[in-house]
């Protein structure tokens, strides 16, 4: 079985949440799962292998548990992107577009070093607002953005293409159409 049949295979599709007509992708069921969640971490960062990361940042809230597998995975640091109000040390923040409205992010301000190579991590790409408010956010403190890898695309909503044209090279397991 090919690595993107096996690990949908370990994602919930719940219908009509959070709204009517939305197709919610839940990965908890892949998080779960002990064999499809080390196979997700391996896979996301196997580019990357070998290579010097210094950091890797997630994204509230299941970045988080992405992020710090691969944070271990790559031996790097772990930074946590947030909602504003979350972090208690000096941060730097920024605003970024949701469906209806804006919303905003922050991390600590010492948390990445200029220069330092980081990967962001989160479990789907949709229209790619809150990515690309992170890597705005990261590159504001003078990261190098090596790469943005998520389990999911939806490639209808276009956010994998948005960062790509912010030249960040975007990995992603598997697709699945609509939103």
């Amino acid at each position: 079985m090919n690595l993107e049949t096996d690990l949908k295979a370990s994602i919930r599709t719940i219908p009509d949440y959070p709204k009517p007509g939305i197709m919610f992708r839940d990965i908890t069921t892949l998080l779960g799962n002990a064999r499809a969640f080390r196979r997700a971490v391996d896979e996301l960062v196997q580019p990357w292998a070998g290579s010097k990361i210094d950091k890797v940042a997630g994204m509230e809230a299941r970045g988080f548990i992405l992020g710090g597998a691969v944070a271990h995975q790559v031996s790097a640091g772990f930074v946590p992107i947030r909602k504003k109000g979350k972090l208690p040390h000096t941060t730097v923040r920024i605003a970024y577009s949701l469906e209806y409205g804006i919303d905003e992010m922050e991390m600590h301000a010492d948390a990445v070093q200029p220069g330092e190579k980081v990967i962001l991590v989160d479990d789907l790409i949709a229209t790619g607002g809150t990515a690309e408010g992170a890597v705005k956010l990261l590159r504001q403190i003078g990261a190098e953005v090596v790469a943005a890898c998520f389990v999911v695309d939806l490639p209808d909503l276009g956010g994998a293409a948005k960062l790509r044209a912010m030249n960040v090279p975007v990995r992603t397991l598997m697709t699945f159409e609509g939103h």
